[in-house]
């Protein structure tokens, strides 16, 4: 049995050498959720992301702080939306969000807006799978140790 990141490599080896394909299918025939299959297709179809400004750091600064973008407090690059950006996917997609996080950005943007689900029930999504993105990200963090 393979795992979820040997068929999703599969999907993916699949995606490049097929000339067409259709998502459903690709998601059908590797057995992975097709929102997986289409944020694959859309990186595949996605040019490069362009270079962004970083600034400088002191020594002392740990480089992953120093590498994140600045902003004079006006509106900043990391707020200006992708030019094919139609549906909040793209934007998830665009920002390379996991899981845990899309969930999250699409119960904020509908929030209490859908009959099938009121401000409680978005606002204990949130919360739900904001919890989940601490308790990964702290299990990364013990790794690192």
């Amino acid at each position: 049995m393979k795992t979820k990141k040997q068929k999703r490599e599969a999907a993916i080896k699949y995606m490049q050498n097929a000339k067409n394909y259709r998502i459903a299918a690709v998601a059908k025939r590797f057995n992975i959720p097709y929102n997986t299959v289409w944020t694959y297709d859309k990186k595949l179809k996605t040019p490069e992301k362009p270079e962004v400004k970083i600034h400088k750091a002191p020594v002392s600064m740990p480089l992953e702080r120093a590498l994140k973008l600045v902003s004079d407090g006006s509106s900043a690059d990391y707020y200006v939306l992708p030019n094919d950006a139609k549906e909040l996917q793209d934007l998830i997609s665009h920002k390379d969000m996991n899981a845990q996080i899309g969930e999250i950005f699409r119960s904020c943007y509908r929030y209490g807006e859908v009959s099938h689900s009121d401000k409680l029930r978005d606002a204990k999504k949130i919360k739900f799978y904001a919890e989940a993105e601490i308790k990964r990200l702290e299990r990364l963090n013990e790794g690192k140790d």
